[in-house]
């Protein structure tokens, strides 16, 4: 069963990624068609294209460099070895780090997970997939409503706190998003639950006052539980291609972001952002979002990513 499931997540990967792997990998394979060895000239161009695939100059750079003492070191390097230089540059270059999915793989309970983002990047629909895919593993999960400031944001969190099977925590239409985070974390302490995630509102990343208050909602969860949150996930939106990179630096600045979710990989071709991303800010990429359905949020495995993205 679960061999079968993990065909169907690729599959899923692969299509989610065609328009990101056309882009990238279709470029380079017009760009080394007919010649037999890669050239100073096959480099300069090989940057272009990645560059122009939102990989960004910093990574494209170190991409560069490696090739280039490669080929330095062998003196000879065709075309099919750049190809598969290139996956395995970009499997390097994306960071992971092993993440907890059961309870019984916590190392305390409850395992507290801060949700932030801008508006309109997907952060509430990840949410409700993030519970989905807990509860599917076994898990109890209650989810914080502390967006309490965007119209209809409570109302869209209940009906996905009911289609995952999880909890919910709420306070009136502009409460105090902090005081939402400690009713919260209470209440999953006093049912013993396993998983709290905390969605919070879609502020503005140039806005100082409301990263402050994001700042505010997690000193307010420490006080509550020592440690937490224990995770705190940033949701990118792939289709912003830089953009995306701007905000997330902004985050970090505020809060100690420990994981990113990228989404909307199936609607753009700007998915090499991730690599970008990932490599300039030395945060690993949990999730990536790559359709609509409950189930297309996906664990990040850079291997299957790479994989997805070349074939």
């Amino acid at each position: 069963m679960f061999g079968r499931k993990n065909e169907q997540d690729q599959a899923r990967l692969e299509q989610g990624l065609e328009k990101t792997r056309t882009s990238l990998f279709g470029k380079l394979s017009r760009l080394v068609r007919g010649k037999a060895t890669v050239d100073d000239a096959v480099l300069d161009e090989l940057e272009e294209v990645l560059v122009s695939s939102d990989i960004g100059v910093k990574t494209t750079v170190t991409i560069i460099r490696h090739i280039q003492e490669r080929v330095a070191k062998d003196r000879y390097l065709n075309t099919k070895e750049l190809h598969a230089l290139i996956r395995d540059e970009i499997a390097r270059l994306l960071h992971q780090r092993p993440r907890a999915t059961a309870g019984n793989s916590f190392e305390s309970t409850p395992h507290v997970i801060l949700v932030v983002g801008v508006n309109g990047v997907g952060k509430t629909t990840t949410v409700g997939k993030l519970a989905h895919r807990y509860r599917q593993a076994g898990c109890s999960v209650v989810i914080g409503a502390a967006d309490t400031f965007r119209a209809a944001a409570i109302e869209q969190l209940e009906i996905w706190a009911r289609r995952a099977g999880a909890s919910l925590i709420k306070q009136r239409h502009g409460s105090d998003p902090a005081s939402v985070a400690f009713d919260t974390v209470q209440s999953a302490l006093a049912r013993s639950t396993d998983v709290v995630i905390i969605d919070t509102a879609g502020r503005l990343h140039t806005r100082t006052n409301l990263m402050d208050e994001l700042a505010k909602i997690k000193r307010v969860i420490d006080r509550q539980l020592k440690g937490a949150p224990h995770e705190v996930l940033l949701v990118l939106d792939a289709s912003i291609g830089q953009n995306a990179v701007h905000q997330a630096a902004q985050f970090t600045r505020s809060v100690d972001v420990t994981g990113l979710v990228i989404t909307k990989l199936d609607g753009t071709a700007k998915g090499g952002i991730i690599i970008g991303i990932s490599n300039d800010l030395e945060i690993p990429v949990q999730y990536i979002g790559v359709g609509e359905r409950v189930e297309d949020l996906q664990v990040f495995d850079a291997q299957r990513f790479v994989a997805a993205l070349s074939i």
